[in-house]
Formats: C-alpha cells, structure tokens, sequence
C-alpha cells in the first residue's frame, strides 16, 4: 500500500537552530531519503517553501477567491511529504518515526486511496 507521510513542524524551531544545527538536519533527512530510495518504499519526497509564499484558492457558486498564506492560523505548518510504499499501517508508523524532523514535529500517515 502507498502512505503520504505529513511532515508538520513550527518554522519557529527551525528559525531558531544554528546553522550548523540546520545543516545536521537536512543531512540527516537526506541520508534517510536516501535509505528509504535503497530499500524500495521511497515513491517521492519534497520539502515545501515556507506558509508565506502559499495562496488558498476557493471557488464557492462560480466564483473563485485567491488568499494569501495557508487555510488556517496554527504554529505547526505542513512542511513536507514523503510518498511511501509499505506493508501495512505499521510498517508505515515505523518509516515515519524515523523520519528525523519527527523530532522536532509530528507525522501525518495518510493511506493513498486508490480509485477503481
């Protein structure tokens, strides 16, 4: 089964982190995307922009609206996502939790639903 793994965290802990903190992240994050690439479960991985740079586009009885910055005011924005392949739900709660910003935030699972 495919699972979208949400990477949710508060921008505020990463604006926060030295540089050298940063880079020890986005190494470690790497090198697990790489480890799932080699065993076969990594379909996809994106980091996304910050909530700033997001629009919201509604369409209510034709008429379409565009907002800026993300749907909703929280501390944690989605930060990324991770397509994977797994065995089960498990199998995907143990993928996530290694996902190193886990750490610093939380894993949304999603199983993909596949239509037909």
């Amino acid at each position: 089964m495919k699972y979208l793994c949400q990477v949710w965290f508060d921008g505020a802990i990463l604006d926060a982190m030295t540089q050298e903190e940063q880079a020890e992240l986005d190494a470690n994050s790497l090198n697990y995307d790489s480890d799932l690439v080699e065993s076969g479960q990594m379909i996809v991985a994106q980091a996304l922009q910050s909530p700033k740079s997001a629009v919201t586009v509604r369409v209510r009885h034709g008429e379409m609206s565009v907002t800026d910055g993300p749907f909703a005011e929280t501390k944690e924005a989605l930060g990324g996502f991770i397509l994977i392949e797994a065995k089960d739900l498990n199998d995907a709660i143990r993928v996530a939790a290694c996902i190193p910003l886990a750490k610093l935030g939380a894993i949304e699972i999603r199983p993909i639903h596949e239509f037909g």
